[in-house]
């Protein structure tokens, strides 16, 4: 790279820790502005920044080589982190978790389970599981982040000028590893000075950047694509039809994807659970918390998938570029970067550059800020200092981001690929907390040692997973979830149920729907009392398949136009305007009205 591209980032980085020392005394007033911005935040940056926090560049990466590997039908693979979520929160969800009215999701478990001791140990149960789920998120950053970095900045030809054994091993054996390092130490000192506030502005600025570096990407490979070109993709490159068996990935590196149709089976079933479990990554549910009230709560669920289309777009492009133009390329990981560098014009480059920075600090903020929100509100609170002042609380939210920045660059360390850690965390991990997670919102039996039991029996077995890393997910997940499910249930049916005072409470505030009939017969207030309207699980049910067509033809659209395969194009912009269309009536003509005050009430007549 010239010096042009090296001073656009390095002017990037300069802002963003700027914003971090402007918003250090607005964050730092009590623990609420520190992790929800004192929910005076607008629905739309909370949409950008949640949105632009599911656009990481590890993630970006894994998406570029499993498209490069699979082809179209590579976005059934997506299923299994839930991409389709928005049609959740905009239909219900977020609703569901603003009126919960809590800081973090751990806390949420005191609204649902109590504050006895089953309440507490399902919500130290959460936390954990949310600190070991966010810290390996950290892990899968420091993985994306140094394999990115080490295309661009070649460290091991600068170790020969620097006259110390030691560094010279380090810099030439070690340079993606010293690379994430430094740029997860600059992340992560913007993120504890400026708490939340800090995280949304640059994540909106962030979302300016990705959306300009994708469209710049896109037309790049549009522009590029000729019918010569073209022709050399494989057969079925475009089509999203499910073979039951992929022979040609027998014995190789892929061989994970030879039982497609399986594979697709496990990956649905694992998406439906998981976003009707709620807000899965953590920093989503801190989202639909710092809203000030539940209908911008659906309007950020609406948002959120909107501005992840340009996502789809580049991915694509930088899919067809390598597929067409580029060999040698032995590690399907490197693919992104790779092209990055060879295609993009300077100082164009170090824009992009710059943007998918952008995405890594985005997520990775994101998830430091919620990871220590619960360190802070749910483990170092309740059972270290229970009566610490905001002054002491905000300092120990300082030491619980680095504490899990320093755990998540040691999974990182130990990790062999972002697929690896990736996989663990979906398949095994995921598996071992989905069950527990959805129960909890459906049926009023669940009570705090079911959710225990459950999750961390499932995290047991999610760690013991590490050592049968052969074992094909089709076998491990099932086996997992199953286990989960009859700890849960068994947990819960052989205990007291939570007490009825605060299962009616939970219902009037949430009002929730599934299996809560014994409940709702004894709570005798009006929806229109408790400030929402009796909602219609049918409704709700409508408007989640309506979303999921819409969210997902508006990501096949972008895809489908870069590769010029206009008439799935066209199909795609057809699907997603109707279901946007009926939106409008199913979903949007049926959310709550807001007053001058800032509440919430029934919109019906």
């Amino acid at each position: 790279m010239t010096w042009i591209d090296p001073a656009v980032v390095l002017l990037y980085f300069a802002v963003v820790i700027g914003l971090g020392i402007w918003y250090k005394k607005r964050a730092s007033r009590n623990l609420e502005s520190y992790f929800l911005g004192g929910k005076n935040i607008h629905w739309l940056p909370l949409a950008m920044s949640g949105s632009v926090s599911n656009f990481d560049i590890t993630g970006t990466m894994w998406i570029v080589s499993i498209l490069f590997v699979l082809g179209m039908k590579s976005m059934w693979h997506h299923w299994m982190w839930g991409f389709l979520m928005g049609a959740f929160f905009l239909s219900y969800m977020g609703k569901w978790v603003r009126r919960s009215n809590v800081m973090t999701a751990a806390e949420w478990m005191k609204t649902r389970f109590g504050d006895q001791p089953a309440g507490r140990l399902a919500r130290t149960a959460y936390a954990l599981m949310a600190v070991l789920t966010l810290a390996s998120f950290v892990g899968y950053a420091y993985q994306g982040i140094g394999k990115f970095a080490s295309v661009y900045i070649p460290l091991e030809s600068w170790a020969n000028k620097i006259p110390v054994p030691f560094i010279q091993d380090l810099l030439r054996h070690h340079e993606a590893d010293v690379l994430a390092v430094a740029i997860i130490g600059i992340t992560t000192f913007y993120v504890i000075l400026g708490g939340l506030y800090s995280v949304v502005l640059t994540d909106v600025i962030q979302t300016v950047i990705l959306t300009l570096s994708g469209l710049f990407i896109a037309i790049v490979a549009w522009k590029s694509m000729t019918p010569q070109l073209l022709s050399r993709l494989p057969e079925d490159f475009a089509s999203l039809k499910v073979p039951w068996r992929l022979p040609g990935f027998s014995g190789t590196e892929n061989a994970q994807f030879e039982l497609f149709g399986v594979m697709v089976l496990i990956w649905v079933f694992k998406g439906f659970l998981m976003n009707a479990g709620g807000p899965a990554q953590m920093y989503d549910f801190q989202r639909f918390l710092a809203a000030r009230n539940d209908r911008d709560a659906a309007k950020i669920g609406a948002s959120w998938s909107v501005f992840l289309v340009v996502r789809w777009a580049m991915v694509m492009g930088i899919a067809l570029l390598a597929l067409t133009g580029v060999t040698g390329v032995t590690d399907s990981e490197k693919i992104m970067p790779v092209i990055l560098k060879d295609y993009l014009p300077v100082g164009l480059r170090g824009l992009v550059i710059a943007g998918l920075l952008a995405a890594f600090m985005s997520t990775f903020s994101s998830t430091v800020n919620s990871g220590a929100s619960f360190i802070v509100r749910d483990i170092w609170q309740p059972f270290i200092r229970r009566r610490a002042s905001e002054r002491q609380s905000i300092k120990s939210a300082y030491w619980a981001t680095v504490l899990l920045v320093l755990l998540g660059v040691l999974i990182g360390f130990k990790g062999e690929s972002i697929a690896g850690i990736w996989n663990w965390m979906m398949v095994a991990l995921g598996g071992g907390v989905i069950i527990p997670n959805v129960l909890r919102w459906y049926w009023w039996r669940m009570n705090g040692w079911g959710y225990a039991f459950g999750t961390l029996g499932g995290i047991t077995l999610s760690l013991t997973a590490l050592f049968f890393k052969d074992a094909p997910s089709y076998v491990v997940f099932p086996m997992i979830v199953l286990a989960s499910l009859l700890m849960s249930v068994l947990g819960s049916l052989l205990t007291q149920p939570v007490e009825h005072k605060t299962l009616r409470e939970f219902y009037s505030q949430v009002r929730p729907f599934g299996l809560w009939k014994p409940v709702k017969q004894e709570t005798n207030i009006s929806p229109r009392k408790a400030g929402h309207r009796s909602e219609s699980m049918w409704l709700a049910i409508v408007n989640v398949f309506l979303g999921m067509v819409a969210i997902s033809s508006l990501y096949l659209l972008p895809m489908y136009l870069v590769g010029h395969f206009y008439d799935q194009a066209f199909i795609c912009f057809c699907a997603a305007g109707l279901s946007a269309a009926a939106l409008k009536f199913t979903w949007y003509d049926h959310l709550p009205r807001k007053y001058k005050e800032g509440k919430t009430v029934d919109r019906s007549p």
